[in-house]
């Protein structure tokens, strides 16, 4: 399928595409497939995060914001699972897609690969690089490294295949990881720490055993605010906002847990299911998008997020039974 893929993205004007609010793994695919082969541009039609933005300006990289995409013979959807992450109506335009997250099912009907053996879409990507005569250079190599680097949480959900994909990329491309990490790490500024303390003092949580789940509400930095939860004790952390009758959500959980199964992105997808929503991710970072009440909604999670509990102190328990 791979090479399939670089086969077909070697023909025809094409435009990548981007998820709404779309991250520096993302937008390092993107790229990427724009240098590696010709005629192909980068499309965020639902915007970027503030680390990819970052990434954009440091590496001068071009991204239409607002494309038409029927200027276009087909659209490349990156590191996107549904095409309800795509702020884009892509009902008349042949589609080709590139994911590692879980398989949502919309792809099924064009060409696709979805490796949910590797931790970020930029591995995926480094894979069909390696099926043309490309030779990566020290832009690409720092969009991806970037990627690869921020959608493992720094290396805190990274395997061994990461790494080792890390590495050859420093050495291929000829960067070091000093200039990876300056290129991702931004100081935050008043606003992102104002929204991290306000999102403390409204903070609610539960404990089960020793497990605690936490939510709350802000109007930004959703996936800082989850951050400072975590680090301050909590297990899961759910932080929505309110947009008129849209709400979002950023969700994020320790490592611990996803160890003993946890899996935040499909259970962000499963609650789509109940509120028509758009949900998904990874096991220790995902998000939720839709209409409806972000209350009751942060509130679903929780339920979910405590029968997880329940679940695994009822099985230590009987563990120690036996």
């Amino acid at each position: 399928m791979i090479e399939k893929i670089a086969a077909k993205l070697s023909t025809g004007k094409k435009i990548v595409l981007m998820h709404g609010n779309a991250d520096p793994d993302a937008l390092g695919s993107a790229y990427a497939l724009s240098q590696c082969f010709p005629d192909t541009y980068i499309g965020a039609p639902g915007g970027m995060d503030r680390v990819a933005k970052a990434v954009a300006n440091k590496l001068s990289i071009e991204v239409i914001e607002n494309p038409d995409i029927s200027e276009y013979d087909y659209a490349v959807i990156v590191d996107c699972s549904s095409r309800d992450q795509v702020s884009a109506d892509l009902s008349e335009i042949e589609c080709v897609a590139i994911d590692h997250h879980a398989v949502s099912g919309d792809w099924d009907e064009c060409l696709s690969i979805c490796n949910e053996n590797r931790k970020s879409c930029a591995e995926v990507i480094l894979d069909i690089l390696k099926c043309t005569d490309f030779k990566i250079d020290e832009k690409t190599g720092m969009a991806l490294a970037a990627g690869m680097i921020t959608d493992s949480g720094h290396f805190k959900f990274a395997d061994s295949m990461m790494m080792r994909s890390f590495a050859d990329l420093l050495d291929e491309a000829g960067i070091e990881m000093k200039d990876v990490i300056s290129t991702t790490d931004l100081k935050q500024d008043v606003s992102e720490r104002v929204s991290q303390l306000k999102g403390m003092q409204n903070m609610k949580f539960e404990r089960i055993g020793d497990y605690i789940a936490a939510v709350s509400q802000r109007s930004s930095h959703e996936g800082s605010v989850c951050k400072a939860i975590i680090n301050a004790g909590a297990d899961i952390a759910f932080v929505g906002s309110q947009r008129k009758d849209e709400f979002r959500i950023s969700a994020r959980a320790k490592q611990d847990l996803v160890q003993k199964g946890f899996h935040l992105g499909k259970i962000l997808n499963d609650v789509t299911g109940e509120t028509n929503g758009v949900g998904g991710g990874h096991a220790g970072a995902a998000g939720l998008t839709g209409k409806g009440d972000i209350e009751a909604h942060l509130n679903i999670c929780m339920s979910r997020s405590l029968d997880f509990f329940r679940f695994i102190t009822s099985e230590g328990e009987n563990k120690c039974k036996r």
